[in-house]
């Protein structure tokens, strides 16, 4: 499994119902299906991981996130996941509410745009950074809000959201004592596990 789904599966609790956000090819759930019990639907909107999927046995919609979670009663979930997709939806504030909505905790991983390759590049070359972990240009990336872990934990602190966990790791998931003590500068990839109360706003 992939790494950072691999630290994600450690903050999910052994028979919970999980909804994944741009599931992908449902490895994650089918994973936890196979050895934590889990049960649970992901979201998707690319026909071949959604066919994937199937051949997996993993129950999927083919759904765009933008259009939000409307079809999901309130407290439907224990668990929401969202892995590497915040930084792509239009609306990353309200899809957060709404992820509160239907789940009690959230697990979300994004790229961090305040690490230091990031900042040295824009420094040195003046221009947005292209590299492996990142490869797309400005003008064909499918990321279209570029935030830092202070960003989003600015974002939750404006929403009332708690954050109870988060791991800064680099491009591998490792994460060490030097980016957990600076997350925003060292940390490549934020992992963060949240909750919290949200009225959806009409």
């Amino acid at each position: 499994m992939r790494a950072d789904l691999d630290i994600i599966q450690d903050w999910i609790p052994a028979g919970s119902r999980v909804l994944d956000l741009g599931c992908g090819n449902g490895e994650l759930l089918a994973w936890l299906h196979d050895h934590k019990e889990v049960k649970g639907y992901g979201l998707e909107i690319d026909s071949d991981n959604i066919a994937r999927c199937i051949e997996r046995g993993v129950n999927v919609i083919e759904q765009d996130l933008d259009k939000g979670l409307g079809n999901f009663a309130s407290d439907s979930f224990d668990v929401v996941v969202m892995s590497q997709a915040l930084q792509a939806v239009h609306f990353p504030d309200q899809l957060l509410r709404e992820m509160l909505r239907v789940g009690r905790e959230c697990v979300i991983t994004f790229p961090n745009f305040g690490h230091w390759r990031c900042r040295s590049h824009l420094t040195v070359k003046g221009r947005m950074p292209v590299s492996d972990f990142l490869p797309y240009t400005w003008y064909n990336t499918p990321n279209i809000h570029f935030c830092t872990f202070r960003d989003f934990e600015n974002l939750c602190r404006s929403l009332s959201i708690e954050v109870k966990d988060r791991l800064a790791v680099d491009r591998k998931h490792r994460h060490g004592w030097a980016s957990r003590l600076w997350p925003n500068l060292l940390g490549e990839i934020g992992i963060y596990r949240i909750a919290g109360a949200i009225a959806v706003r009409p």
